[in-house]
């Protein structure tokens, strides 16, 4: 099963300073036909003026990746842990049993955001963050792993899941595969670009929700950068 799930569908709360567009239930946005896909639980499509962002608020037993799109996230929590991740980079937070942590756009320009969520295996981990830059030339036409709980994933920012996410950039008129085991749920999310998967075609931002396939095959329309996640 392919299912195009169209930016203009999607939940949205803008607050100012913050623009924010929700593939799943979230907040006030509530679609009981969009809890979550597998364990991947939210996927917010956020734009974050400059000079502001959020403050120190609590979360725990979550995996929370964040992939910066355009600018930079400066990141502080109650670990002590403190960090800034720029455009094209990612960092993952851990909830584990509590953590208190702000994310602020500290630029003169907008920074934009996928935020996205996945529920942990277990409950009960200690909490982490990291950061990591991954330069774009490293996933030019393939996918390469940038957060990961599976085996053999080294590299990879880890997480308490049993789940990837994936990010990969493709010129126009290429096409890049994925092996996926039928009883996982993909999602699949162009930055940039438009894309094709399968038979169906997703502009820039658009959700595509995969099940059922044992391979993802995405041809690029336009060039684009594409972020995907892999969950149980």
């Amino acid at each position: 099963m392919i299912e195009l799930r169209p930016f203009s569908t999607l939940g949205a709360a803008n607050h100012g300073w913050l623009d924010a567009r929700h593939h799943f239930s979230f907040a006030e946005y509530h679609d009981p036909a969009r809890n979550r896909w597998g364990a991947l639980r939210v996927w917010n499509d956020d734009t974050i003026a400059p000079q502001t962002g959020f403050p120190p608020h609590p979360h725990r037993d979550m995996e929370i990746v964040t992939y910066v799109r355009q600018g930079a996230i400066s990141h502080r929590d109650s670990l002590g842990n403190a960090g800034r991740t720029e455009a094209g980079d990612v960092q993952v937070m851990s909830a584990g049993t509590g953590i208190e942590h702000s994310e602020y756009n500290l630029e003169d320009e907008e920074t934009r955001v996928f935020q996205i969520w996945i529920v942990p295996d277990t409950r009960g981990h200690a909490p982490s963050w990291g950061a990591r830059p991954f330069p774009r030339d490293d996933r030019a036409r393939a996918f390469a792993v940038l957060a990961s709980g599976m085996a053999g994933d080294g590299d990879a920012l880890r997480i308490n899941a049993r789940a990837r996410v994936l990010g990969a950039t493709v010129r126009a008129g290429d096409t890049i595969r994925y092996a996926l085991s039928p009883d996982r749920h993909a999602y699949l999310v162009a930055a940039e670009g438009r894309v094709r998967v399968g038979d169906v075609e997703a502009q820039p931002r658009d959700g595509v929700a995969i099940t059922g396939l044992d391979e993802i095959v995405v041809t690029a329309l336009d060039d684009a950068e594409l972020v995907l996640v892999d969950a149980a």
